[in-house]
Parts: C-alpha cells; sequence; structure tokens
C-alpha cells in the first residue's frame, strides 16, 4: 500500500515507522514547510493520507487530499464543531475520510465499556458522573477529543445529563470534564460515579503513543477501497 504523511510531528514519523514495518511504501511527506506537494504525482499515487496536524489546517488538509484523488484517515481532533459539514461535503463529493479522536484498540473497547456502564447507571440517579483526561503540555485542545467522544456516548444512555461542559458543572444535568496537561502524558482517560456511600471509576491509561500509530495504519489499510465517511466502529464491527 502506497500512503502518503500529512503531518511529520512525532505521530507522523511514528506512523511512518510502522508503516513501513508492516510492510507499506511512503511516497510523499507533508508538513508546515512543502504543502505545495499536496498537488504532486508522488502524492497523487498514494492509496491513502494518514493526516496528524492541528485543528486550524485539517479541514483544508482534508480538502487538498481529495482534490488530489487521496482518501484520508485523520486522527486530528478540535475541529469537529464542523463535523457535520465535513460528513456533507464526503457524502456530496463522493470522497473519503475515516476519522476517529483515537485510534487506539483499548481506548476504542473503553468506549464501548463506558458506553455500556452508563445504560447500567440510567437506573441509579443516586450516582453523579464525572470526567477527567490528562495529556502532555503539547496537546492543544481540551478537552480531548477521545474525552468528548466518551461524553457523548455517556450522554446518549444517561438520561439524567443533557450535555457535556468542561472543568465544572453549574446544573445537575451537565457532565463535567477536567482537562490536565502535564509532562509528556500520552493519555488518561477516566469515568467516575460517586453516590454518598460509594464510587465506580474506570480509566484507560496509555502506556505510549504505538497503539494510536498502529491504530491509524490499520485503519488506512481498511479504507483503502471504500467510500464515505467512516469510524472506528466500522473497522471494529460496529459492536457499540
Amino acid at each position: 500500500m502506497k500512503i502518503a504523511l500529512i503531518g511529520y510531528g512525532k505521530m507522523g514519523r511514528l506512523i511512518e515507522r510502522i508503516a513501513r514495518e508492516r510492510g507499506h511504501e511512503i511516497v510523499a511527506v507533508i508538513d508546515v514547510n512543502n504543502t505545495e506537494d499536496f498537488g504532486s504525482p508522488a502524492f497523487r499515487s498514494a492509496d491513502v493520507a494518514i493526516e496528524f496536524t492541528a485543528p486550524q489546517v485539517a479541514l483544508d488538509n482534508y480538502r487538498r487530499a481529495w482534490a488530489a484523488g487521496v482518501p484520508v484517515v485523520s486522527g486530528t481532533t478540535g475541529w469537529t464543531a464542523q463535523l457535520d459539514q465535513v460528513k456533507r461535503e464526503v457524502a456530496e463529493g463522493g470522497h473519503t475520510l475515516f476519522w476517529s479522536s483515537n485510534f487506539s484498540l483499548g481506548v476504542n473497547l473503553f468506549m464501548m465499556l463506558s458506553k455500556y456502564l452508563a445504560g447500567l447507571m440510567n437506573r441509579y440517579p443516586q450516582y453523579d458522573v464525572t470526567m477527567t483526561e490528562v495529556h502532555h503540555t503539547h496537546k492543544l485542545d481540551a478537552p480531548s477529543g477521545t474525552a468528548i467522544t466518551l461524553a457523548e456516548g455517556i450522554l446518549e444512555k444517561l438520561d439524567r445529563k443533557t450535555r457535556w461542559v468542561k472543568e465544572q458543572a453549574a446544573a445537575p444535568d451537565e457532565l463535567p470534564i477536567r482537562s490536565i496537561r502535564e509532562g509528556e502524558v500520552p493519555g488518561i482517560h477516566t469515568v467516575r460515579y460517586e453516590s454518598a456511600v460509594d464510587s465506580i471509576t474506570i480509566t484507560h491509561d496509555a502506556k505510549s503513543r504505538e497503539g494510536f500509530a498502529l491504530g491509524a495504519v490499520v485503519a488506512a489499510e481498511f479504507t483503502v477501497g471504500k467510500k464515505g465517511f467512516l469510524g472506528m466502529e466500522d473497522l471494529m464491527g460496529n459492536e457499540q
């Protein structure tokens, strides 16, 4: 498989290594200094592009890749206020975008577990729910995309919560997400249910970025030859 990389930071380099280990060819690398290469023959020859950049440039990256006829796999977060618009563009233009807030298999299993637990806790209103996410100091968006996805899964199942909010809840129907930025933490996500007599806590603690990078390459393998807006639920068999 021929892969183009969009973004060549720590994640881009890790994806490059894992892709090569899995027998794939890196045909183009686009970073901030050579965005004109979206129009290059090398980029156009790619079967798929894997994009990890910043929220302010992600959508433009998708569009430039689509214009070159290249499907995109992306893990960039922080832009999802425009998610419905992007889905329309994908559908109307016949494009392909595989997007996930987190490509880790473990995180996606954790998301399934969290959603299932929320369904159980819907019957027990004495438990209030909060979330905490911890990431490295380089992460630009807060809450993390993974935390938002977790929160949306909880909101689907927990009738007493109607929206998530940053840091502190001001009303009983709000789900607060506390964001902590420290050191080089790859990612820790915790969901906590607490009553007057006890608490139930589930946590996913990423040990490195390798799980994210491997998941992105596996998603790229899955995406080639497909159309539309795709996500980890498609890759994992829609078990949620």
